[in-house]
């Protein structure tokens, strides 16, 4: 079915054009979705977003006289701006965890709540995105790739900020020690 016959379809019986539409685009509206909200939000959100998505294109199209030609591109603009906006969503509601909350996940390996504190607040002033970062990777358990995704970066980025931000952190660590 080409986009014009689509297009008809919908004006013309919007259940079957619809399911159609979503038939064909399904996979590439989730995609767009997926890659700009991995990591922050969860699958079921995702697929929320495409339906609500699908939905604002055939909102757009039962209001407008404009002629669209191509769906694709459409439901490209349609889906990477939807998905910006619940990805802002999603951080501005990002909380505020007490550092006694998140001191409880770190590995056993550490001794005393002593060292979980001095261990938190060493992370916590690599400052942002840094901290983020060594909050997801060694509190929480998150591999670079994720990491990556979820705050827009490139893996080898993450990476090379988790190299640097040890080095920062044993240089902290070591200087709270000799205090």
């Amino acid at each position: 079915m080409t986009d014009t016959e689509l297009l008809g379809l919908l004006r013309t019986e919007p259940e079957k054009g619809l399911s159609a539409m979503i038939d064909k685009y399904s996979g590439y509206v989730y995609t767009i979705a997926h890659s700009k909200l991995s990591g922050v939000c969860t699958r079921e959100d995702i697929e929320e977003a495409v339906s609500d998505i699908f939905m604002k294109f055939y909102e757009y199209i039962m209001t407008t006289d404009k002629e669209i030609t191509a769906v694709a591109p459409f439901l490209a603009v349609i889906a990477k701006r939807h998905s910006i906006n619940l990805y802002k969503k999603h951080i501005s509601k990002e909380e505020c965890i007490s550092l006694d909350i998140i001191g409880g996940t770190v590995a056993d390996k550490t001794e005393s709540s002593d060292t979980r504190r001095l261990l938190i607040e060493a992370v916590m002033s690599l400052g942002k995105p840094d901290s983020e970062i060594f909050m997801r990777k060694y509190f929480f358990g998150q591999k670079s790739r994720d990491i990556a995704a979820a705050l827009d970066m490139k893996t080898n980025t993450v990476d090379k900020i988790v190299s640097r931000g040890l080095i920062k952190l044993r240089k902290k660590l070591t200087e709270q020690e000799g205090e």
